[in-house]
């Protein structure tokens, strides 16, 4: 099992949802988060005064899956995540010793 963290743009998450569910994955926490990249944040104007935004708004998705269904998992995320321009975010993926659903106590693969 892997677990598999990406970080994208807020208007992107229905996009990145709907096509997660198509494909049957149905199961994923989301949080907003804050951060930067390369972009270092940028200025914006407010009643004349100049300011940074260092952090800028962001999704964080996690989501547990098989270790066969990652391939196919990053490339929907990509697709429907991606818009082309600076800051469509990142995708980390890591492995996931044991799982366990508190309610039934089922473990691993049949826990996600």
């Amino acid at each position: 099992m892997k677990k598999i963290e990406a970080v994208i743009k807020p208007f992107k998450l229905e996009d990145v949802k709907d096509a997660l569910t198509e494909a049957g994955i149905t199961g994923m926490t989301v949080s907003d988060v804050k951060g930067y990249g390369r972009q270092q944040g940028h200025s914006e104007l407010y009643r004349g005064a100049e300011y940074v935004v260092d952090f800028l708004p962001k999704i964080k998705l996690e989501l547990i899956v098989a270790n066969e269904d990652v391939d196919s998992t990053i490339e929907l995320i990509i697709n429907s995540a991606k818009t082309g321009k600076i800051g469509d975010g990142k995708i980390f993926v890591s492995s996931i010793e044991k799982t366990v659903r508190i309610r039934t106590g089922e473990e691993d693969e049949d826990a996600i």
